[in-house]
């Protein structure tokens, strides 16, 4: 696969600010915070302790530390910390984090339009970001954001799968391929969608 290394550069300060205003303009609440760290405290912040939150797969969940506090420090209800065992069923997997009150996850792209795209394998994390959760928490670096639609899509392509193709071959021997894509265009629900735009790189 062709990686594209552009697509790492993070954004300067006005196409940050570019995609935030059209965020805003979308029905998202933006968040800009310069670091992962800051992003860790403001999401343990926005999360309720007594409404369930699912974590989607996310390298920019697990670098800033958010999914370990979320899932394993006990101060939360969190979907995969009280499954169980996995079933061997990869649609129960599929179905886990379809409906929790919260999903808090990471995006491939944000355009200078507004529009959130995200590109996946099994779809596991499209639900819940569409319509499944009653709130979504998106946390993203600022090397997401693209001028345009177009420009997003060939960021999948082009640098997110090939990435993830390689985490899943160091990790698990096996290799990835983009079998849907979810373009978020706009928020319905008054106070669903936050987006988290981090100033510095993080997860791909």
């Amino acid at each position: 696969m062709t990686l594209d290394e552009s697509f790492a550069v993070p954004a300067d300060s006005a196409r940050l600010e570019r995609a935030a205003q059209a965020l805003r303009s979308n029905g998202y609440h933006v968040h800009v915070v310069d670091t992962g760290e800051e992003a860790r405290k403001l999401v343990t912040d926005l999360v309720p302790r007594d409404q369930s939150v699912f974590t989607a797969t996310s390298e920019t969940l697990r670098l800033s530390g958010i999914a370990a506090d979320l899932d394993e420090s006990g101060d939360f209800r969190s979907v995969r910390a009280n499954a169980g065992e996995p079933s061997g069923d990869a649609y129960d997997q599929i179905r886990l984090g379809a409906t929790p009150d919260v999903v808090v996850g990471s995006v491939h792209a944000v355009t200078e339009e507004g529009q959130l795209v995200v590109g996946s394998a099994s779809g596991s994390q499209l639900a819940p970001y569409a319509s499944g959760a009653r709130r979504a928490i998106w946390v993203v670096g600022a090397q997401k954001v693209v001028p345009d639609l177009e420009t997003g899509l060939r960021r999948i392509r082009t640098y997110s799968l090939p990435k993830e193709h390689q985490r899943l071959r160091r990790r698990y021997g096996q290799s990835s391929f983009l079998g849907r894509i979810l373009i978020l265009e706009r928020e319905a629900f008054p106070d669903r969608g936050t987006v988290i735009l981090v100033r510095e790189a993080i997860g791909f």
